[in-house]
Order: structure tokens, then sequence, then C-alpha cells
């Protein structure tokens, strides 16, 4: 996930979704993720306190002012163990991954009070995004003691 002064995605040459300040969300699904991972991790995402308050400190939750643009991307469980080519065999199956990223989407518009874009599951994106700290945090909902 990364904190961004703008974003958008693109799929063949056109804008499918695009944000002002917000949230960058990096989405891959994990072949054992449930639906509670997916609730965990979304109340985790929009509870973070990553914007400046006005000491100056990151001690602000995003806000309705901001936006989410969710992006699914298998290659973030890219394995590289046994070489210099990456295995995705930790992540989730196509036709399930699409259910849980649909679902994860859905839980975003219904819990959170901004503008709310996405990606195309699958779909060969080209996201374009200007961070702001640049802030980038990993959220792992199988090792949430990170």
């Amino acid at each position: 996930m990364r904190r961004v002064r703008s974003s958008k995605v693109l799929v063949l040459g056109n804008q499918v979704g695009a944000i002002e300040k917000g949230f960058l969300i990096y989405l891959g699904i994990h072949r054992d993720d449930t639906h509670a991972d997916l609730l965990w991790l979304i109340k985790k995402i929009l509870g973070l306190r990553i914007f400046e308050g006005p000491d100056g400190r990151m001690s602000q939750s995003i806000n309705s002012s901001h936006g989410v643009l969710l992006i699914s991307q298998f290659t973030l469980f890219g394995n590289l163990r046994k070489g210099c080519r990456p295995s995705f065999n930790h992540a989730a199956d196509p036709a399930r991954s699409k259910v849980l990223y649909e679902e994860a989407l859905s839980q975003i518009k219904t819990e959170f009070g901004g503008k709310v874009a996405s990606g195309i599951f699958a779909a060969d994106m080209q996201v374009h995004a200007v961070d702001d700290g640049p802030v980038s945090i990993w959220i792992d909902s199988q090792n949430p003691n990170y």
C-alpha cells in the first residue's frame, strides 16, 4: 500500500480509475486468504494513521477527502527460492482471487466515505502514481504481527 498525491490506472490506453490524495493499494490474494483475512486487512488499512496531523507527525487516518485506488496484483506472491524466475504458487488461483478481490472492493466502498476506484481484475494495467513521502506499507494478513 502506498500513500499517494494522485494515482490512475489505464487499460488499453483508457483510464479506468483515478484518485487524488489517498491510498494506492496493490492487493495480492494468498492461497490461504479468507473472508476474515480481507475484513482484518481492510480495517487495518482504513485505520492506518499515516497522514500528517497539525504537529507534522503521521497521526491522521484516511478520511472522506481522500481516495482509494485498489489494484489486483498476484505478483506480490512471487517466490524466488529456486532461482531467478518467480513462482506464483503461493497466490490464490484466479477464480478464487477474483471473488475475494471483488469482495474487498465492495467492502472498501461500504466502509470508506471517500472516492473508491479500481483497476480491472486480470487486465494488463498501467498504473501511474505520484508517491507522497514516499510512504509504503506492507500488510500481510498471514503474518498480522509483522
